[in-house]
């Protein structure tokens, strides 16, 4: 049973300690999709794990996952009672005791020297305990960073904890390492004549049940034949001693052989077949050690790869062919680096590979590899997939001389070969280490104001065409920083998108928005909606939720999408906008004219209001053809009763033009500049507007 446990809590640590799983659950906004993938399933479909939660440093249940689906955090609540006192534990709180057991997992992390500093920093706590009325190993570990510890926050991590019930799979698994195969578990002692059992008692001293085996009798035999044949006695007395030798020398092999499967399974990864994380960096680790500091022309190339759309091939075809994808990937890698050379599944869909080598080309002749692996499609599920890949490369000991060091190098690449446009090696400078340290720290410091509330809304009045009247305002993410100032939307949008922090940043500019709105109810409120808010599972409660919290009239705001949330729109879309609408928000189609502009937008979704690009306003005055574009798009808009809004407005001319040309409202800087709430107040306070007089275009005054 305690080896049972220590199994269990290396399968935790393969995705606890972890830079990626330990990233994506401290930001704001954890992806569903990732702790499904990454936690849910990974460890229920590899593992059996029966129940996945993870709690916040709180303790509150920020995840949770079993029979095969993600629950709501409520769900939790049924099993508080039993996880409390482990919790407890890993959190150094008083609460019921519970029996210790050999921590042979803390022995067990002294085995390995390349993650120390996690092992030395994490807490974890298992126990034998009934739930739902059955016997289960309980488990709870804290998630960590693994290679990174920069990244590691003050105060109290996050949780992972697992439930494993103590059920015929479970003791079948059992029985073969006791070899013991008729292994099984009852209320009561099985009374039949051969069979011998043993209560199990829990940590918190209850009778779960009892453990019932076969029992083997080689004495019956001999006993029926030494009586009538005493001659051969002394022979089948050697007989029976040379058998229960074999026997032993079979049970010490037996033993051998299931201690070996042990260690063979907390340092390779089940789906894959390949080694893990925490083997890769064991291998590197000896590696680093045996390359000549002074140089002698031998290196050591780390290839950090990522598969390209991992998470497409999930939500289309399914976890099942996801896994089925990563199991090919590793077959065609392994079938593709040399039999020297070390690879390893990462973690997800991250594969990572140890290159020995002293040739100067030896970076192209590795890229050309795993380029050449993932040339011919994958079938998946009688389905032809073209796969790809993006390769961060770091070369010891020019980029490192610890493990550490080497990982995040490589890192820095894969991240630039992701964010310059995918399928590609890159290969690490120290000019990138720089800028990706910049745009990380940028990244750290948005989270930290998003989750402190320190992002800043500003509001740019839109003006009706008729009456240059204010008739609303479009709410706008401003960020400035103690250390950098002010820092531009252009800078801090972008990397929040690719950080997956824009579900968090955009629901609370739009909170934001509805507290404020109570000062002006008169007005509409414009707010964009992200691609990523706009795909998260409950963007629709979301709102539900905001609407009832801050007594909003839905019918004032404006929800603004672009059409990156419609590109290849299926059902959820369709669902989605059709909620959004049910709630009473309006919804207006922004950007207009700058991506794909498929008239089948305007057609298979409805929208209140279309937003033409501050592009084609500008455009005007340098070319005909913008003029066209536009007249056409403001006449197709009109004709299927939507609102036309002309952005980017800021001299009198463009704003006479989109008048003349039918536009229905304008905003940019010849009418105002996005300013702070308490300056918009006094902005509306002030401001005059100057009605059309006749088909002669207004002269509308600039507002400082």
């Amino acid at each position: 049973m305690n080896r049972s446990i220590l199994r269990t809590l290396n399968e935790q640590k393969s995705v606890a300690w972890w830079d990626e799983a330990y990233t994506a659950i401290t930001g704001p906004s954890p992806s569903p999709e990732f702790l499904d993938s990454e936690f849910g399933i990974f460890l229920s479909e590899t593992y059996g794990h029966d129940v996945v939660i993870i709690l916040d440093p709180q303790n509150n249940p920020l995840f949770m996952y079993s029979g095969g689906a993600r629950r709501t955090p409520s769900d939790v609540e049924r099993y508080r009672s039993v996880i409390a006192p482990i919790v407890a534990e890993v959190r150094q709180l008083k609460g019921r005791s519970l029996r210790q057991r050999p921590d042979l997992f803390g022995i067990d992390q002294g085995h390995y020297r390349t993650i120390g500093s996690a092992a030395a920093k994490a807490r974890w706590a298992a126990h034998l305990l009934v739930v739902d009325g059955f016997p289960a190993v309980v488990t709870a570990l804290t998630i960590m960073p693994n290679v990174d510890m920069t990244l590691m926050k003050d105060g109290q991590p996050h949780l992972l904890v697992s439930i494993r019930l103590i059920d015929e799979a479970y003791l079948k698994e059992q029985g073969r390492m006791l070899l013991l195969d008729d292994l099984t578990f009852s209320a009561k002692p099985v009374t039949a004549s051969g069979y011998a059992s043993m209560p199990l008692e829990t940590d918190d001293g209850q009778i779960a049940g009892v453990v019932n085996w076969k029992t083997e009798q080689p004495g019956r035999t001999l006993t029926s034949v030494i009586l009538p044949l005493v001659a051969i006695g002394f022979l089948l007395a050697a007989t029976q001693a040379h058998a229960m030798l074999q026997r032993l020398r079979s049970t010490s092999t037996h033993l051998a052989q299931a201690e070996k499967q042990s260690r063979y399974a907390a340092k390779h990864d089940a789906l894959s077949g390949l080694p893990n994380r925490v083997h890769f960096a064991e291998n590197l680790e000896c590696t680093l050690s045996r390359i000549d500091p002074i140089g002698n022309g031998q290196t050591a190339i780390v290839a950090y790869m990522d598969v390209d759309r991992f998470k497409d091939v999930n939500d289309t075809l399914g976890h099942s062919a996801g896994d089925s994808l990563i199991q090919q990937v590793a077959e065609r890698l392994r079938s593709h680096v040399r039999s020297g050379d070390f690879i390893a599944r990462y973690g997800g869909d991250e594969f990572a590979i140890l290159w020995h080598s002293a040739d100067p080309e030896a970076t192209k002749i590795l890229a050309s590899r795993i380029s050449r692996a993932l040339l011919a499609p994958i079938e998946i599920e009688g389905q032809p997939v073209t796969v790809t890949a993006s390769v961060g490369i770091a070369i010891a000991p020019d980029h490192g001389r610890t493990v550490d060091e080497v990982m995040r190098h490589a890192d820095i690449a894969l991240y630039e070969a992701k964010n310059a446009g995918r399928n590609r090696t890159i290969v690490f400078s120290a000019n990138m280490a720089e800028q990706v340290e910049q745009r990380r720290a940028i990244e750290m410091d948005l989270q930290a104001a998003i989750a402190n509330d320190a992002i800043e809304v500003a509001y740019q009045p839109i003006v009706s065409c008729d009456t240059t009247a204010i008739v609303g305002v479009e709410a706008l993410a401003r960020w400035n920083d103690p250390k950098r100032g002010f820092v531009s939307p252009a800078i801090f949008i972008p990397i929040a998108e690719q950080a997956g922090l824009m579900p968090a940043l955009g629901e609370r500019v739009l909170a934001r928005a509805m507290r404020d709105w109570h000062a002006w109810p008169h007005l509409e409120v414009s707010v964009n909606l992200s691609p990523l808010q706009f795909r998260q599972s409950d963007i629709v409660a979301i709102l539900e939720r905001m609407t009832a919290e801050y007594k909003i009239d839905p019918k004032r705001f404006v929800l603004e999408i672009t059409e990156g949330v419609l590109m290849d729109a299926g059902d959820r879309t369709h669902d989605a906008l059709d909620g959004i609408r049910n709630l009473g928000f309006r919804m207006a189609l922004d950007d207009f004219g700058t991506g794909y502009s498929s008239l089948a937008y305007l057609c298979n979704f409805h929208f209140d209001k279309i937003k033409i690009d501050r592009s084609f306003v500008s455009g005007l005055s340098r070319s005909a053809n913008f003029r066209t574009i536009v007249q056409s798009v403001i006449s197709l808009g009109s004709g299927l009763g939507m609102q036309i809004v002309a952005e980017g407005v800021e001299v009198e001319t463009e704003a006479q033009s989109m008048t003349a040309f039918g536009c229905s409202e304008m905003q940019g800087y010849y009418f105002a500049k996005p300013m702070p709430r308490e300056a918009l107040e006094t902005f509306i306070t002030s401001y005059t507007p100057v009605p059309r007089h006749g088909p002669e275009q207004p002269h509308i005054a600039a507002a400082e």
